[in-house]
């Protein structure tokens, strides 16, 4: 049952099916103009980026996207009390179910696509009802432009796509009429009509075009009367369908008192010989009660003020009595220089997370630069800058400075150290120097932690057993990244292994380092010096740290894998080393670097 007042007063929470950019910006531009301190819209269930940005007033935001509703955050599913599905009408029935099986606190949504099989209305219906224990949630639709309730909820392109439409339209200010119809394009201009009357309206809905809406008529009827701020109702009907009578019936009970403006559209069906269809599904009268000039003498004989003259019907609007309109002058002011400001409004060229200028002073993950440098590690600084949060434990910040201190050089024999002295020696600058030494890492040097945090994650995560693992690799003709050490073996280990373990005893599981230490028990028993190193180590200890400490699950440990978050540290780190190499150079001056025909091999 649609339950108004209770809607009104609750704080609502809305996932969208499907990114219509245009219907849910005017979502978001309503409840800006509302004064809420936060959009509604938390999520969007669509295939492609994984955020779409939006505006919050003139600000730029961005509604996080997923690709099915099962990998929405539980702590998102569990707040949604609101949807509207977007989707086409083929594809309107499985999201449907979707959203009503698995969101625990759904209280009602809308289906936006026309053309929905009867069937699959027919399906949803019965699963509505059937799903969640009382009370059910209401769904609008299909063929709704949804629900709109003045002030305090906008579901749907009810009351038009532009931030002046909504001003226009008063939907903010408090108001005592309902507005129903089961067009979308006429639910917009009945708010009009009430509101150019000088009516404000309590709450409006479109049932939507097709032949079985899932809220019926009747219920929005109940609705209204149930609601302690609707005191009359306008209605627009057509031909075709008994949902008038159904309403004649509850009239005459008593179970609706509220005053009534209809008016039936549809009169013009009389002058055909054979009844045509209108542009709704079940706008076709073939029977003479389901004609507009019978729907119309039967409301009249309840006192329903319905007509079949549009004409006569703007004039009952007029008539309905109104009480004074509290909204003052200055607020409406005000309302209308936010829609200026919204109109002004264009995209930033670039969407940041990490860093702002505000009032002239720079801020980093937001905390003021100047408070964090002295108040905070330089392992936290970096952690927080590259996870674009800030840290919440201070252990990862000492893992994380650790791992960039044992990382900052590993002599002047690697590829990258060698090339950045080379070009030093032939007199290029430090910027060039230096980037002529990062170009060099790669799968071979460099990337090693990166691909180690794959092995160890996609073992854990598949729970693949370590021997399998292993046989499986070396089938590939590939190498286990984080394995291996041409200097240290078993009988003896690398010193520097054993401090980034040391970092698993603040932790009360470590997953991912007991699987890389399986990994290496099978790799040992082949060769002595296949042990783990100092980057399958830190690629271990890190997913681990990062996992309890700061919370990230396996899908987003996963992205930080995707995006190099692993081999950032190793670049940031080394960028010292390469740099310390090139000042070395520079300050000794031996001039450009050659090799003698004797130490370059030809073959």
């Amino acid at each position: 049952m649609l339950n108004i007042n209770k809607i009104r007063k609750q704080k609502h929470s809305i996932i969208a099916v499907g990114s219509h950019i245009p219907i849910l910006q005017s979502m978001l531009d309503f409840d800006y103009l509302a004064g809420k301190v936060e959009p509604s819209i938390k999520a969007i269930i669509a295939t492609g980026r994984k955020n779409v940005r939006f505006f919050w007033g003139e600000k730029n935001i961005f509604i996080p996207v997923y690709p099915r509703l099962a990998h929405v955050p539980s702590s998102i599913k569990n707040s949604i009390t609101l949807c509207l599905n977007l989707s086409s009408g083929r594809r309107t029935l499985s999201s449907t179910l979707d959203l009503v099986d698995l969101l625990p606190n759904l209280v009602g949504g809308a289906l936006f696509a026309e053309n929905v099989p009867e069937k699959h209305s027919l399906d949803i219906y019965h699963s509505v009802r059937a799903s969640h224990d009382s009370p059910q949630p209401f769904i609008l639709g299909p063929a709704s432009v949804g629900l709109m309730i003045s002030g305090c909820l906008k579901l749907g392109a009810i009351a038009g796509t532009q931030a002046d439409q909504l001003i226009d339209s008063h939907v903010f200010e408090p108001g005592n009429v309902a507005v129903f119809s089961s067009s979308g394009g006429m639910t917009g201009e009945l708010i009009r009509i009430v509101t150019t009357a000088q009516k404000r309206i309590s709450f409006a809905l479109s049932f939507g075009g097709d032949r079985f809406p899932i809220l019926t008529p009747v219920e929005a009827f109940l609705a209204a009367e149930n609601d302690p701020q609707t005191k009359h109702i306008v209605y627009f009907g057509e031909l075709g369908g008994y949902d008038e009578y159904e309403i004649v019936e509850l009239l005459k009970k008593k179970k609706i008192t509220k005053p009534i403006v209809a008016y039936i559209g549809g009169t013009i069906s009389a002058m055909f010989e054979k009844p045509p269809q209108f542009g709704h599904a079940k706008a076709m009268a073939r029977r003479g009660e389901e004609t507009a000039q019978a729907k119309t003498k039967a409301l009249k004989k309840v006192g329903v003020k319905a007509t079949n003259s549009f004409t006569e019907f703007i004039e009952n609007v007029k008539e309905i009595p109104a009480p004074k309109l509290r909204i003052t002058s200055y607020e409406l002011r005000m309302q209308k220089n936010k829609v200026a400001s919204i109109q002004k409004r264009t995209p930033s060229l670039f969407m940041n997370s990490i860093s702002q200028d505000k009032d002239g002073s720079v801020e980093i993950v937001g905390e003021d630069i100047l408070s964090m440098a002295t108040k905070q590690t330089f392992g936290h600084i970096v952690g927080s800058l590259l996870l674009g949060r800030q840290l919440k434990s201070k252990d990862t910040a000492e893992c994380i400075e650790l791992m960039m201190k044992l990382l900052v050089d590993h002599g002047p024999y690697v590829s990258g150290a060698v090339n950045t002295m080379i070009a030093a020696r032939a007199g290029k600058d430090l910027v060039s120097s230096l980037t002529s030494g990062l170009l060099t890492i790669g799968p071979r040097f460099g990337g090693a932690i990166n691909q180690a945090a794959t092995h160890w994650l996609e073992g854990v995560t598949k729970h693949i057993d370590p021997h399998k693992y292993v046989e499986d690799i070396a089938k590939q003709k590939k190498r286990i990244s984080g394995i291996g050490h041409r200097k240290y073996r078993t009988d003896m280990p690398d010193p520097r292994v054993q401090v980034i373990l040391s970092y698993i005893n603040k932790l009360k599981k470590y997953p991912y380092t007991t699987f890389a230490k399986e990994i290496e028990q099978v790799t040992t028993a082949k060769k002595a010096n296949l042990i783990l190193n100092v980057d399958g180590a830190i690629a271990a200890v890190l997913l681990d740290i990062l996992s309890e400490k700061e919370k990230l699950s396996h899908k987003k440990l996963k992205e930080l894998i995707n995006v190099e978050f692993f081999n950032a540290l190793f670049v940031l780190s080394r960028s010292v080393g390469f740099t310390a190499h090139y000042l070395d150079q520079r300050r000794k001056d031996e001039g450009l670097f050659r090799l003698s025909p004797k130490e370059v091999g030809f073959s």
